[in-house]
């Protein structure tokens, strides 16, 4: 991928109180409040970041579902998108409208309500809607509530964003089967990527902490699963090795050749004794190479918005 003018990308990283929507998006807007009209492209928040993530239920979950572009997260995606005049993602808990809500079996013949979807939204630079995303491959913690959605997505925006595509967290891991293999995957989304001809994957996640080398600054055990499971992207390569010093300035320097820019947007923290990684990481990987590239990492305690800036 060869860019003509910079690639900016802001990532947003904190730990949200699960349930305390107004306190979270007042952190965001503390977070975000020096960042500067037109002087970013991208700027993502991750999986459900206002309402938090681990709830226990559909019942715990249900007052802090969100309509679809006049909830509260969509309303703050707008307010900012328009204020920096860039593109905003940022991870809800969709309510779903009472035709669409159902009731389904649970797995002790329990009745388990799906009340929501885990979703996405994307506003553009003037505050519009531009699209909008249902989580497809759900995790454990999703399925008491959430109806999973149809497919990966696809935006084309203007340059130097071009064709993106979307998925948050567990998309990135395989349903059926639910085991893979380096050699022979599955690898849905990173598949689905090369389809799209895309020049960016982005992922929103609430990814857990692995507890590996806890004195570690990064989860590196983390980042590497993530880089290992789009190995089409990069093919038959080792693991990454962190980024060199000039990949730590905040201009990262020349990308070269035909590329596809990954952005996994983490959030930190704990939640009902779960521990999420943080560790966002923007990627370089190039169809061949052999290696994935990782550019930038933040840190998996680290909160605040990191920006960067990709360029030839």
């Amino acid at each position: 991928m060869t860019y003509s003018t910079p690639l900016r990308i802001a990532i947003v990283q904190f730990a949200p109180k699960i349930g305390q929507v107004s306190v979270n998006l007042a952190r965001a807007r503390e977070i975000c409040r020096h960042l500067k009209p037109k002087s970013l492209d991208l700027v993502c928040f991750p999986e459900m970041i206002m309402s938090g993530y681990n709830f226990e239920n559909a019942q715990a979950i249900s007052l802090h579902l969100e309509h679809p572009k006049t909830g509260p997260t969509s309303r703050f995606c707008a307010e900012l998108a328009s204020q920096l005049k860039c593109y905003v993602f940022a991870g809800y808990p969709e309510k779903l409208s009472d035709d669409e809500a159902k009731s389904t079996e649970g797995p002790h013949a329990d009745s388990q309500t799906i009340v929501g979807a885990n979703s996405a939204v994307l506003y553009g630079p003037e505050g519009e809607w531009v699209g909008h995303y249902r989580k497809t491959n759900l995790f454990v913690t999703d399925k008491s509530w959430a109806k999973p959605g149809t497919g990966f997505a696809t935006f084309h925006l203007p340059s130097p964003l071009r064709t993106l595509s979307f998925g948050i967290c567990n998309d990135l891991n395989p349903v059926k089967p639910e085991t893979w293999t380096l050699e022979e995957g599955p690898y849905e989304i990173a598949d689905y990527a090369l389809t799209q001809n895309a020049d960016m994957l982005v992922l929103l996640n609430a990814w857990l902490d692995s507890g590996k080398e806890e004195d570690e600054d990064i989860d590196w055990h983390t980042l590497n699963y993530w880089a290992a499971r789009l190995r089409p992207l990069w093919i038959d390569g080792d693991v990454i090795s962190a980024p060199d010093e000039n990949t730590q300035e905040e201009d990262s320097g020349a990308i070269n050749g035909n590329e596809m820019i990954v952005v996994v947007c983490n959030r930190t923290g704990e939640e009902r004794g779960k521990t999420f990684a943080g560790s966002s990481a923007i990627y370089s990987m190039r169809k061949g190479s052999g290696q994935p590239q990782l550019l930038h990492a933040m840190g998996r305690k680290e909160e605040g918005v990191r920006a960067w800036k990709l360029s030839v």
